[in-house]
């Protein structure tokens, strides 16, 4: 079984000086870079709290799996897969995907342009390793429930910690790299 930890300590993250304050345009407000940025992430708390709504429904028996999938099916990046657990490898593949042209293309463009975001991009890019080895045990925890499927308390454990880690992660990642992807530009189609 999974075990639930918190979101990461601030006081180990690295700050580029400046980021935030008057050089950080305010998270919402800009046009640029940093407003694809925040859009896409804003996608992805949706529908990670739209799982989280379902598997809460499911364990406290407010709706039934026929009723839940109804619910899985409408959500925008499930598509037409036809399981719970489809949608969790969906939302897996797709964070990995995003995470995986953050590191190759974006981290990169922003890195070789201003050496002082070198220590944040560094720690977004272990922060990505952590994420990757908690969506594998979302997915862990999909195949034992095959096994139990009344037993959803590994796979609401495995989201509890994903959850904890990926939303402090989009805020630490939005609080730094805002302000430099709008100054130093980066190609919205890059994601």
């Amino acid at each position: 079984m999974t075990t639930v930890t918190t979101s990461w300590d601030e006081s180990t993250r690295p700050t580029l000086l400046g980021s935030v304050g008057a050089d950080a345009a305010p998270i919402g407000s800009t046009t640029g870079p940093g407003a694809h940025l925040v859009a896409m992430h804003g996608h992805f708390r949706g529908e990670l709290e739209s799982l989280r709504d379902v598997l809460e429904q499911v364990r406290t028996g407010a709706i039934g799996a026929a009723q839940a999938r109804s619910q899985v099916n409408a959500m925008a990046l499930r598509a037409n897969t036809w399981v719970l657990g489809s949608f969790c490898q969906s939302f897996c593949f797709t964070i990995t995907q995003h995470h995986t042209i953050e590191d190759t293309a974006v981290f990169t463009h922003l890195g070789s342009r201003e050496s002082g975001l070198r220590p944040v991009l560094d720690r977004l890019g272990s922060e990505h390793l952590v994420i990757h080895h908690l969506l594998d045990a979302v997915d862990a925890e999909l195949v034992a429930l095959v096994a139990a499927p009344e037993d959803l308390t590994g796979l609401q454990a495995a989201v509890d910690d994903l959850s904890a880690k990926l939303l402090s992660h989009f805020d630490y990642e939005e609080r730094e790299l805002v302000g430099p992807l709008d100054r130093l530009g980066m190609s919205a189609s890059t994601w």
